[in-house]
């Protein structure tokens, strides 16, 4: 599946296999689930901002998906903002990051960090 291609989960998010292999690195390192909680707030130079962390559980309401034994996580707010979308992990030059290819994004940040719709 590619990153290019979002829409291929007009009705969640997704979760790349980079991403998925991160968090499990991170979860394992930490004695915690693998489970990666997406949450959008406002605030960031482009009026929302993209949180990650680690959670101990699914919650009854949270939209969630699976890949390699990672669980995704997104709360019914937050995935108004970010549906279609797809979390990744990039490695490059300016380091290492989580990053979000949100379809419905219509501005962002140079960072990537944040985004207006």
């Amino acid at each position: 599946m590619s990153l290019d291609s979002p829409s291929l989960a007009p009705d969640r998010v997704l979760l790349s296999a980079a991403a998925a292999a991160r968090v499990a690195y991170i979860a394992d390192r930490q004695k915690k689930p693998a489970i990666l909680r997406l949450s959008v707030e406002g605030g960031g130079c482009s009026g929302f901002q993209y949180r990650f962390g680690l959670d101990e559980a699914v919650d009854a309401e949270d939209a969630a998906v699976e890949l390699d034994g990672v669980t995704l996580v997104v709360d019914p707010m937050s995935l108004d903002l970010v549906r279609g979308g797809m979390v990744d992990y990039v490695e490059n030059l300016g380091g290492a990051a989580f990053k979000v290819v949100n379809p419905n994004a219509t501005a962002g940040c140079g960072c990537g960090s944040s985004f207006s719709v």
